[in-house]
């Protein structure tokens, strides 16, 4: 009697689970796709940013210089490296959480594609 109420109790908890793991995946999708937009807007300043500090790092090189900044200047210019350097590990993890959410974004698509035909078995 104990093994047939047992498996009714697991007969009852199979569609909580089932409703629980679709929930769960919908979060994962969400999440990835926010954490894409993120990643993308990030790629996007910190190039920008990069490209910025990058052409202001080769200014002196090309002869430009002003009368109220020296472009020269090493204090100036070992703080455009920091500034860059900042710049270049924030395109980095842009582009590696990018990269991460389309993987995820593929693989998740690839679960679901594997849900379907095993719903169309069963059915």
């Amino acid at each position: 009697m104990k093994v047939s109420e047992s498996m009714n109790r697991d007969a009852e908890k199979d569609p909580q689970i089932i409703d629980a793991h679709q929930d769960l995946v919908r979060h994962i999708e969400q999440s990835a796709r926010r954490m894409r937009i993120l990643a993308a807007l990030t790629v996007v300043v910190a190039a920008f940013l990069s490209v910025s500090y990058a052409a202001q790092l080769a200014l002196p090189l090309m002869g430009t210089t002003t009368q109220t900044v020296d472009l020269a200047d090493p204090a100036l210019v070992a703080t455009e490296l920091i500034v860059l350097g900042f710049a270049l590990a924030w395109l980095y993890v842009g582009l590696r959480d990018l990269r991460f959410t389309s993987r995820i974004g593929s693989e998740i698509a690839s679960a679901r594609a594997k849900e379907t035909e095993i719903q169309k078995k069963l059915a």
